[in-house]
């Protein structure tokens, strides 16, 4: 009768151990998450910074959409903003605007004529894309990048870029 006492006693303490285990281990996943998850944020945070307009003294460019996420057919509004002092010199009249995706291969430029264009300190420029590629394909969902290159009076290549999204 004693040998049962302590083999049912041994039962009630391996599960007792099992479940103080099982508890250890949650709070361990659930740190883990929440670490994971606040270094993922960080990472984004990174990615699509939201600071698109920035006033700087010498040569600097900015461009600016209304939002980050358009739905797809949805036409985009881009702002070519001459953010610096210098006037930038443009080859083009399509202001050096490039869409590409991600790994840089060219999805659309716009038609433009061989003039130079220029913009002056706070001058803009708003050009629109209707997310029709070169090919005349309709853009896919995902991540495109924008970027304008101009040239400053003193000969430097100016450039800037940013990011949108487009969803169905």
């Amino acid at each position: 009768m004693e040998n049962q006492t302590y083999f049912s006693k041994g039962i009630k303490h391996t599960k007792f151990i099992f479940k103080e285990l099982l508890a250890k281990s949650l709070i361990i996943f659930i740190c883990v998450g929440i670490i994971a998850g606040f270094a993922f944020g960080i990472y984004v945070i990174d990615f699509k910074t939201t600071a698109q307009l920035v006033f700087v003294e010498g040569s600097s460019l900015s461009i600016v959409t209304e939002k980050f996420n358009f739905k797809q057919n949805e036409s985009i509004q881009i702002r070519i903003i001459n953010s610096g002092t210098n006037k930038i010199i443009f080859s083009d009249s399509s202001y050096g605007l490039k869409i590409t995706g991600l790994s840089g291969i060219l999805i659309y430029s716009p038609i433009s004529m061989q003039v130079i264009s220029t913009l002056y300190s706070g001058d803009e420029v708003t050009l629109s894309w209707d997310q029709i590629k070169n090919d005349g394909n309709t853009a896919l969902e995902g991540v495109y990048k924008l970027s304008s290159k101009g040239i400053d009076k003193d000969g430097n290549t100016v450039e800037k870029s940013t990011t949108v999204t487009l969803w169905k």
